[in-house]
């Protein structure tokens, strides 16, 4: 009996359009998927339990305890392990009709053409922009969709990329930059992985086998908070649409230069300060009179000041400031405001007293 013969797939054949031609189209392919992190999390387990024949495993890290609430395919005894080499055992576990192949490298330009070479289905589950645009080119080179995620904070966003039908991740986001958020500066909601990995292991699926309409030129964005999902489409060059963040910055929540910022204090009524960096990072306010509280103690320091304050935060390079002006706008602080680039801005504008770190 072949592997696309197994009862273990019956309830898959029964779908229309599926069948026995489906599996079979699932047990030949061969997928990449780089990253085997939040977003591999949910994909990788999903592709071997679907009956992908061969999965290629692309991720440079180990296992680390901080980040296994949203890392599911790893446990507590693979702290310290090649996340490739736990990833691989996770899917063999699963079922024995797949071949895991690990490769415990960074995908970049220089191991982009060895790795996809053969794959029908390139996966970038690294959330990462610079190793998004090597992938946008990888699979642009041999003729395959990539299929794509990112996870942040209380949102995220997935989509499908196929240059052989008019559209590359470049003309949805042309810069590669990376950008100064992060799961480790920001957070993420564990579920917003699952939720974001389900529906792009839905896509390869979907590639694999030819049902349904495959998200290409389109992207779809997901608000965990308001439980909203959003569809976009864009296209090649001058049409393609500016594509929000997840997580928008209140329009009333302002963004202070720090020149602003200065004036402001130096006014009669200066704003009440927030410094939301982490304790470790310094002993003590960058300015006077400033109010220590880290993002997971913001409630307990502003409790007890007016609603109709001014209120600023502040942090190192203005990431958690941001959220933390999100936050306080949310809890009725109207006139909530953050300090743009953060203290690493103040001290480039030469404003003073100049910041510790």
């Amino acid at each position: 009996m072949s592997s696309a013969d197994s009862p273990r797939y019956a309830r898959q054949r029964v779908l229309t359009g599926f069948g026995a031609p489906g599996q079979e189209r699932l047990a030949a392919a061969r997928v990449v998927v780089i990253g085997a992190g939040g977003l591999g999390s949910a994909v990788l387990p999903a592709l071997a339990a679907a009956g992908v024949g061969t999965i290629v495993v692309v991720d440079h890290d180990t296992v680390d305890e901080s980040n296994l609430p949203r890392q599911t395919v790893h446990g507590l005894r693979d702290v310290g392990r090649p996340k490739v080499d736990s990833a691989a055992d996770r899917m063999r576990a699963l079922t024995d009709h797949v071949t895991v192949i690990t490769e415990r490298e960074r995908f970049d330009a220089t191991t982009a053409a060895r790795i996809v070479a053969g794959a029908d289905v390139l996966v970038d589950a690294s959330d990462s922009p610079a190793a998004r645009s090597v992938a946008d080119a990888a699979a642009a080179d041999v003729g395959i969709p990539l299929v794509w995620g990112s996870a942040l904070g209380y949102g995220g966003q997935t989509g499908v990329v196929w240059d052989a039908r008019g559209v590359r991740y470049g003309d949805l986001f042309p810069a590669a930059d990376e950008s100064p958020d992060s799961c480790e500066i920001v957070g993420v909601l564990p579920t917003v992985c699952t939720v974001i990995g389900g529906l792009m292991a839905t896509e390869v699926l979907k590639l694999l086998t030819g049902i349904g309409d495959p998200l290409v030129g389109t992207v779809l964005d997901y608000d965990a908070r308001g439980g909203r999902m959003r569809r976009l489409e864009f296209a090649r060059g001058a049409d393609a649409p500016t594509v929000p963040s997840p997580r928008p910055l209140p329009r009333d929540a302002e963004e202070l230069a720090p020149a602003e910022l200065a004036r402001e204090l130096a006014s009669d009524e200066p704003p009440i300060l927030i410094d939301v960096r982490d304790s470790r990072e310094t002993p003590a306010s960058l300015l006077a009179g400033a109010i220590i509280g880290d993002l997971d103690e913001l409630a307990l320091a502003v409790d007890g000041i007016a609603r109709d304050s001014r209120v600023v935060a502040v942090c190192r390079r203005g990431v958690r400031s941001r959220r933390a002006a999100e936050l306080l706008h949310d809890a009725g602080f109207t006139r909530a405001a953050h300090l743009g680039g953060g203290l690493e801005a103040w001290d480039r504008a030469g404003v003073e007293p100049q910041p510790r770190y």
